[in-house]
């Protein structure tokens, strides 16, 4: 008894899991940095993992979306 779905929700678990760790990874790199290049690495960090768990599953859902 395989379940098609599965593979699709780990998939869309992995990417929400690994996005906010970048989140974060970055806002680490943030509160550590002492000069502006680190700082300005972190927040390009948070902002791309914030947008990858906004846009990500989204779009992965709706490319898996069944035809209607």
């Amino acid at each position: 008894m395989s379940d098609p779905a599965l593979p699709r929700w780990a998939a869309l678990s992995a990417v929400r899991i690994i996005g906010s760790f970048g989140a974060v990874l970055g806002v680490i790199l943030v509160g550590r940095a002492e000069t502006t290049a680190p700082k300005v690495l972190g927040v390009a960090i948070v902002l791309s993992a914030l947008w990858m768990l906004a846009s990500v599953p989204r779009a992965l859902a709706r490319r898996w979306r069944s035809p209607r």
